[in-house]
């Protein structure tokens, strides 16, 4: 069965069913948004971008108010239906063009070689394998096509990586929708054969306590030219 576009109102069975977790999630990450600066790093994230771009990941669509006009297209890949319904209900209100398609990081529903740009936000912790998904990420990139990241992952020292990875093999996926705390997003991209550029990393808040999901990094990466 095709993949359709998720404003015709007729998907597959989702790829990730996380209902409770997308009710929290949906509540939180608007406060989040305000209180803890981050939509001052998705402008960060994807200022300057132009062209066609997918978002892998896209949750309820938080990014969509910060593509710059530059931005011809965004296809946006979300697998969980509330989140998607959601993500929908943003792409009506965003500045870009923005089409919500149902489907999997492991396997995008999207041509090879056909996005100038990718973004992965706060996703990379939660896919169920990231080397496949990256796979993906650069059949779909034209070569030289741009990725920028803002993820969480490991970091702090010996206790709080201990704590991270604790939590992993215990209750934090379960509650989190899937999510992981000690996973290493720029290794990861450097290991599935990206070009890293310049990235930061961050503390969010940048100002409070340091939580084990606290430690973040946002930066550009790219398809080498040559693969």
């Amino acid at each position: 069965m095709p993949l359709r576009s998720a404003r015709s109102g007729k998907v597959p069975r989702d790829a990730v069913h996380h209902p409770v977790f997308a009710r929290c999630y949906a509540r939180i990450s608007v406060t989040v948004e305000t209180r803890m600066g981050v939509g001052g790093v998705r402008e960060r994230l994807l200022g300057g971008l132009s062209g066609r771009v997918i978002e892998i990941g896209a949750g309820n669509g938080l990014n969509f108010a910060h593509y710059p006009g530059t931005v011809s297209e965004v296809v946006a890949i979300e697998p969980e239906r509330r989140l998607r319904k959601l993500a929908v209900e943003a792409a009506l209100r965003a500045d870009v063009p923005v089409d919500v398609v149902p489907g999997a990081a492991e396997a995008l529903p999207v041509k090879s070689e056909g996005f100038d740009a990718a973004v992965v936000s706060l996703v990379l912790c939660s896919v169920r394998d990231v080397p496949r998904a990256l796979g993906e990420l650069r059949r779909v990139l034209r070569p030289g096509g741009e990725v920028r990241f803002f993820e969480h992952g490991r970091g702090g020292g010996r206790v709080m990586t201990f704590s991270q990875r604790a939590l992993d093999r215990t209750v934090w996926p379960v509650v989190s929708g899937g999510c992981h705390l000690a996973r290493e997003p720029v290794r990861a991209l450097r290991d599935a054969g990206f070009e890293l550029g310049p990235y930061r990393q961050m503390l969010m808040p940048e100002q409070g306590p340091a939580l084990p999901i606290s430690y973040c990094v946002l930066g550009t990466a790219w398809r080498p030219v040559s693969s």
